[in-house]
């Protein structure tokens, strides 16, 4: 049986880690570009460290990104020649409204967007779109503090009517906020926010979340009342959580954590808070103000289907510290049976194959894979290319993981987007030599290079997986 045979193979990026052109065209400022490299950029993602603008002492990754902003037909014409189905992108805020708050949009931006979507079809490839991929105009963190205020909720619908109303017919399929949950854990990269000193954190982290889910909802209405067409996904980072042992406290401490990443995307899917998520709430101080109104729009729009990216599961010991592996947001423990990648990162098939199919049995809707590869150094050849055979047994394997849950399993899944098709600016570290992609770009980790694309050993066997809709491997 294998794949469906309108399966949408394909892969992913991001404005903020491959555009560049930070403040071409009218483009304005936004927190992802004044996310530094270095070891402070963890305090700055997280919000235990202002950083408002460019400071001299510090270098800015995503000012030049792998500038696809001036090599975008380029880039597109290499996803075509692997054979994309579907090319996941997302917009950058503040292209297409600097301040984040005017009226008006800005031209230059909506045109540079139409081109690429243009540029996708001229190729069948379909454009996923994600509208929120982390960006938020600097403007709306320094005069209204991000997504903690409730006044988001429509700067973020004015984004969402002129983007569904533009590209009607060159769009139909949607993420509304990229890593929802990723809120909880780098709140400055997720939502624009910066917490001050004795301020209650959590609550202000539940209550951004929450204007979060509220215009979220608005868009899934908005969406289909423009164009019944439109397919509306949320997007979270999934990944199963372990327990270490048998020892039923670890047991309890997972479903915990799972729970965690889970709630945002219940609201989402099921249109209520759960009752888990109430009591916690409740329990730790941080229920959100909920306005008239509010339930009512989360109930009565809920998303078409679900996606998520997946690159390692996680595991909980009550009796030993979790760590944080390099670049890795999330704690864990370490697992004793599976390998790490250079970046401490678990390389788990089979969690992928678990995670599927519990967000699978936990939602019922289709589920579209959006985020999914492995961040390595890749070493350039004397004549050139690129052997990267442990990247193509990294997604060999987890290809092969989703092929079962799909064959075996019955997942219901829409499409698979790898991550990083073309080498890009890592989001967690803001390196660029942690490297995902099938296309390897000519650039260090310290803003040199000639930006030359080059075709990496994978290039090649991505492409025939796709001719052969995943039966060659």
């Amino acid at each position: 049986m294998g794949f469906p045979k309108e399966f949408l193979w394909g892969d992913a990026t991001a404005a903020n880690q491959c555009e560049g052109g930070f403040d071409e065209d009218g483009r304005g400022l936004a927190n992802v570009d004044v996310c530094p490299k270095g070891e402070d950029r963890a305090k700055v993602i997280c919000g235990k460290m202002k950083m408002y603008d460019f400071l001299p002492e510090y270098e800015y990754p995503a000012k030049l990104g792998i500038d696809m902003y001036h090599h975008y037909k380029e880039d597109i014409k290499l996803f075509a020649e692997m054979g994309f189905k579907v090319y996941r992108l997302s917009i950058a805020w503040s292209r297409i409204f600097p301040n984040g708050d005017e009226t008006t949009p800005n031209e230059k931006g909506l045109a540079f967007y139409e081109s690429i979507f243009r540029q996708c079809h001229k190729y069948g490839i379909e454009p996923l779109v994600t509208i929120v991929h982390f960006d938020c105009p600097m403007y709306l963190i320094k005069k209204y503090g991000g997504w903690r205020n409730r006044k988001m909720i429509g700067f973020y619908e004015n984004l969402c009517r002129t983007l569904f109303t533009r590209y009607k017919g060159l769009v139909k399929y949607w993420l509304t906020f990229n890593e929802i949950n990723m809120i909880l854990h780098a709140p400055f990269m997720g939502a624009g926010i910066c917490f001050e000193q004795g301020e209650n954190e959590k609550a202000i982290k539940y209550q951004a979340a929450h204007h979060e889910l509220v215009a979220s909802a608005l868009a899934t209405k908005i969406a289909h009342e423009i164009d019944n067409d439109n397919k509306v996904g949320c997007m979270f980072a999934a990944g199963s959580t372990y327990p270490y042992n048998c020892k039923p406290e670890n047991v309890w401490e997972a479903l915990c954590t799972d729970r965690q990443e889970y709630l945002f995307v219940d609201v989402q899917v099921q249109g209520s808070y759960p009752s888990y998520g109430l009591k916690f709430m409740e329990r730790e101080n941080c229920m959100p103000v909920i306005e008239k109104g509010d339930l009512e729009l989360l109930a009565n729009n809920t998303v078409d289907f679900v996606s998520f990216s997946y690159y390692n599961t996680r595991c909980i010991d009550v009796d030993q510290k979790e760590e944080v592996g390099k670049g890795n947001l999330f704690a864990s423990a370490k697992n004793p049976y599976l390998k790490c990648s250079e970046w401490g990162w678990s390389i788990d098939p089979l969690g992928f194959r678990i995670t599927l199919n519990q967000v699978y049995d936990r939602y019922r809707k289709p589920l579209f894979v959006v985020e999914n590869g492995l961040g390595a150094v890749d070493v350039l050849k004397p004549d050139g290319s690129i052997d990267d055979d442990y990247r193509i047994n990294y997604h060999r394997d987890h290809i092969k993981a989703m092929k079962d849950a799909i064959e075996i399993d019955g997942v219901d899944l829409i499409g698979y987007t790898s991550w990083g098709c073309i080498d890009l600016v890592s989001a967690s570290s803001g390196e660029m030599k942690k490297r995902y992609g099938f296309i390897y770009v000519d650039l260090d980790n310290e803003g040199k290079g000639t930006l030359k694309r080059t075709k990496k050993k994978s290039f090649e066997w991505y492409k025939k997986v796709i001719a052969t809709n995943g039966e060659e491997l």
